[in-house]
């Protein structure tokens, strides 16, 4: 199966974004991937109202990012944060 990273908002109105990404990685499954979301993962022990707790969390997903087959860009906008990972696969 192919790992897919799933890219979404995480900021503003965390906890529907949260609903939101759960959703996207559901239907991910479904579509017979594997889905990785830092996103849903990191804020679970790293506090991302600190900066160098969310750059470090940042700095991982890039990390599973690099491992990952493809990026599904999910959502109705694209975060500051998304858009560094959108850059990030388009380096690879």
């Amino acid at each position: 199966m192919k790992l897919v990273y799933i890219a979404s908002p995480y900021a503003g109105d965390v906890q529907a974004n949260t609903e939101a990404a759960k959703g996207y990685c559901r239907a991910a499954l479904e579509e017979g991937v594997i889905p990785i979301a830092p996103h849903l993962l990191y804020p679970q022990f790293l506090e991302d109202s600190d900066p160098a707790e969310r750059n470090l969390g940042l700095r991982a997903g890039l990390e599973l990012l690099a491992r990952c087959d493809e990026l599904w860009v999910c959502g109705p906008e694209i975060s500051p944060g998304m858009s560094r990972e959108i850059q990030f696969a388009q380096g690879l």
